[in-house]
């Protein structure tokens, strides 16, 4: 299940993509099945020898193109082990709703992207996780949970803020907000609730067999009840020093 629209951030053959907070891989598997050097970056070990697994079940199976290459790795997102200027993709899809230092994320985000590079950010959405955060406080209350919610407008001049020039938002997942409502109302971790139990059926049918009607229904309802807000963006160029130069030799002319 991607929240990032591939159709609205296209990944080339090539592209240097680093999927930061990777957890279970599902952006960086699509960007290495698109042909991308794919980094996938996350802080818990376990996840990321899953991750490794399933790159190389990937390779095995000749689902990468040529060319395509996949590196699994722990770290820290707040001091990644990468030069400036290393990606021309960053991918990060619901982390900085975990992270205190959200604005220092953005600041290594933004470190390690190339001029004209793009970036897609995913948190919840304000109205469908405040609705969660009412019902359950161990929702939310749990190490590593959610520590905050984000209004789009926040998160966009944040991302402003950090030197990005946005370029897009959307809303995703809207058929996940009424389980995510049904999991706080009888317990976060009581999946034998039949209205839970029933649900989730419901959410796997729809994922394995994709529908039309219940995809035509979640285009409806995202702009309304979408779980995920998503923004695109890209880091302008510098502008270049010859451009400077003609700059300051007009004005001293003057």
């Amino acid at each position: 299940m991607l929240t990032v629209d591939f159709s609205r951030f296209p990944i080339a053959p090539g592209d240097r993509v680093l999927d930061l907070g990777c957890g279970a891989g599902r952006h960086a598997f699509e960007c290495y099945r698109r042909g991308a050097q794919v980094v996938a970056l996350d802080r818990n070990a376990e996840e990321i020898r899953e991750v490794a697994k399933w790159f190389a079940a990937m390779r095995e199976a000749g689902e990468a193109p040529e060319g395509a290459t996949a590196t699994a790795m722990e770290g820290d997102a707040l001091a990644l082990p990468f030069p400036d200027d290393s990606f021309d993709v960053v991918v990060i899809s619901e982390v900085m709703e975990h992270i205190p230092d959200d604005k220092g994320v953005l600041a290594e985000m933004v470190r390690v992207l190339r001029p004209g590079g793009r970036i897609a950010v995913t948190v919840p959405r304000y109205g469908p996780e405040k609705v969660c955060w009412t019902l359950s406080d161990a929702y939310h209350e749990v190490e590593g949970g959610h520590i905050r919610i984000y209004k789009a407008d926040e998160l966009v001049a944040k991302v402003r803020e950090a030197g990005l020039k946005p370029y897009g938002s959307h809303h995703a997942h809207a058929l996940h907000s009424p389980y995510w409502w049904l999991k706080c109302a009888f317990g976060v971790d009581n999946d034998q609730a039949l209205p839970v139990r029933a649900y989730h059926k419901l959410l796997v049918w729809d994922i394995m067999k994709k529908p039309l009607a219940t995809r035509l229904a979640e285009r409806a309802l995202n702009p309304v009840i979408g779980k995920s807000f998503v923004v695109y963006a890209t880091k302008p160029h510098l502008p270049r020093l010859a451009d400077a130069g003609t700059g300051a030799t007009e004005a001293a002319a003057k």
